[in-house]
């Protein structure tokens, strides 16, 4: 069965970091870009980063550019999103999720992705 599992959401402060991972089982990452997307509460989901299957092209929603950083390790199956400098508008669940092609752009169009994880909560408060 071809699935994304994300881990590592929680309860982080403002200002703080966190870091939550995306690990694909029934299927190689290495032939897909993966997008991040989030769903705060009472919101729609919006893409956040996508990277493709090289690891260096990387896409940033405005919202999120220059505190979150996404990575990827083929050999895990697994692909990363490190988030600092946290603010209470980042609280949302996060989803992962896979490509239908090896490259990704900013636009984040939920229907070039087939495969979604659950999601992971992620809040920021104090």
């Amino acid at each position: 069965q071809k699935q994304l599992v994300e881990s590592g959401g929680g309860l982080v402060q403002p200002g703080g970091s966190l870091s939550v991972s995306c690990e694909a089982s029934g299927f190689s990452l290495d032939y897909y870009a993966i997008g991040w997307f989030r769903q705060a509460p009472g919101k729609e989901r919006v893409g956040i980063s996508c990277v493709a299957i090289d690891g260096e092209s990387a896409y940033y929603a405005d919202a999120v550019k220059g505190r979150f950083a996404i990575s990827r390790d083929n050999a895990k199956n697994t692909v990363y999103l490190q988030m600092k400098s946290l603010k209470p508008e980042d609280t949302a669940v996060y989803y992962c999720a896979r490509h239908k092609w090896s490259f990704c752009n900013s636009e984040f169009r939920e229907d070039e992705y087939d495969i979604w994880g659950q999601g992971t909560p992620v809040t920021v408060s104090s």
